[in-house]
This record gives C-alpha cells, sequence and structure tokens, in this order.
C-alpha cells in the first residue's frame, strides 16, 4: 500500500473510534437528561458548558488549535444539549398521559 492510502485507512480507523465514542457520550447525555429532568434542573448549564471548553483547550496538544478544538466541542456540547431537551420533552409529554 502507499502512504496515502495507509493514512486513508488510518483515518477510516479512527473515524470509527470517533463514532462509537461520540455515541458513548451521547448515552451519557441521555441519562443527564433523565436525572435533570427529576430534579428539575434546566437543560443549558452554562457554567458546566464553560468548564468542559476549558477542559478540552487546556488538554489540547494540536496540531489543531484551541479555537478549533473549542468549535468542535461547542457543536458536540450542542447536540448533546438537544437529545437531553428531546428526552426531557419526552419524559414531560408521558407524565401528561
Amino acid at each position: 500500500m502507499s502512504e496515502l492510502e495507509n493514512l486513508r485507512k488510518r483515518i477510516d480507523e479512527l473515524d470509527q473510534q470517533l463514532v462509537k465514542l461520540l455515541n458513548e457520550r451521547a448515552s451519557c447525555a441521555v441519562e443527564i437528561g433523565h436525572i435533570k429532568k427529576q430534579l428539575k434542573m434546566q437543560t443549558w448549564q452554562p457554567d458546566r458548558e464553560a468548564e468542559i471548553l476549558r477542559n478540552i483547550v487546556k488538554s489540547n496538544h494540536g496540531p489543531l488549535d484551541d479555537a478549533a478544538v473549542r468549535r468542535l466541542f461547542e457543536r458536540i456540547i450542542d447536540e448533546a444539549r438537544s437529545l437531553e431537551r428531546h428526552i426531557m420533552d419526552a419524559e414531560s409529554y408521558q407524565d401528561k398521559e
């Protein structure tokens, strides 16, 4: 295999790992949505989001710069919040029935 093919294969493998990890993270967000619903908490927790972003920027060693990592995680957090909101809304609907 050429170097290009080897690198593309490695990217494909990493993509699979990323999908697995993102879905594991999403499963945690679903559970958090259940807990927030029970505790009557808001979905958006700005202090927690800021803490997450500080932690990921602190652990970033490149080659992506901090702004790029922040943007990626802002999107990941946004999707997790959407899942939480969906869970909380679905449970609210079920509570009314």
